[in-house]
This record gives structure tokens, sequence and C-alpha cells, in this order.
């Protein structure tokens, strides 16, 4: 997939990846009209999941000793697709909002934010490791992304 977010200069994010993997599968469904709602970044059952897999993806990209559950991280995906078309949201709606430069760059701004509040250095993949191994063993909405190898 070719829409990335950048963690990290020149490597391919988990970031970018979720929301391009997203993207993908809502290519393969019809949109319908919808009247006004409040943006997605506001929907917090809608936020706060794609924030996860992104995060997850992105420290599973840096730790070579933590994995992504792919098949759980897809799920998700279906799952916020699902539920934001529930609320109203067209998958017209959903691509705009995940296609969105100004909405990647927020978002990447927010992941580097958590990683960095958590004692994650970004130039040091194994920061990433430790972060990534405490998430799993809290059992967090990213640990549960993630496992180790």
């Amino acid at each position: 997939m070719s829409e990335t977010i950048a963690i990290l200069p020149a490597r391919r994010t988990v970031i970018g990846t979720s929301l391009a993997a997203l993207a993908a599968l809502l290519l393969a469904f019809g949109a319908s009209a919808g009247e006004a709602k409040p943006s997605l970044r506001d929907v917090q059952e809608i936020e706060d999941p794609l924030f996860a897999v992104a995060v997850a993806s992105e420290v599973s990209d840096q730790c070579d000793r933590l994995a992504p559950r792919t098949l759980k991280g897809l799920n998700q995906l279906y799952q916020i697709r699902s539920r934001a078309n529930a609320l109203g949201y067209s998958d017209d709606e959903i691509k705009s909002y995940i296609k969105s430069d100004q909405e990647k760059s927020r978002m990447r701004a927010k992941g580097e934010r958590l990683l960095r509040q958590e004692g994650v250095k970004l130039d040091q993949p194994e920061t990433f490791c430790s972060y990534g191994l405490a998430e799993i063993e809290k059992n967090s909405a990213i640990g549960v992304l993630l496992r180790a190898k």
C-alpha cells in the first residue's frame, strides 16, 4: 500500500498502513449520501481503536522482537468501518477522513506524542520493544494487537 505516515523518516509505518488498509477495504463498498455529522476524529469509538491499530503497527515495525497480530488488526479495521457505517457515516466520508493529509499529520503527531510520553525514543528501536512488551503485559488496546516473537 503506497500511502504511509512516517513516524520515522524513510520507514513504512503501521499508522499509514492501517489507514491505507482501511481505505482499501472501503473501495470494495459503495457509498451513500449522509447528513452533517461530527468529524470522525471526534467520534472516540472510531478514533481510539484506529489509533491503537496504528500505534501497534508502528511498534511492531520498529521492534524486531514483536510482531503484529495481523488478523486481529484487520478484524478491528472491519469493525471500525462497520461501526462508522452504523453511526451513519458513508464509505465516502470514511475514505475522506482516512485519506486526509491533515488527519494523517494529526494522527502521526498524536502517535509520536504518546510514544514520547511513554519513554520511547523514536531513534532507538529497543525503546519500542520495551513499550510494546509493557502494553502486552497490561493487555491494553495496543498490547492485544501485538505478540512477542
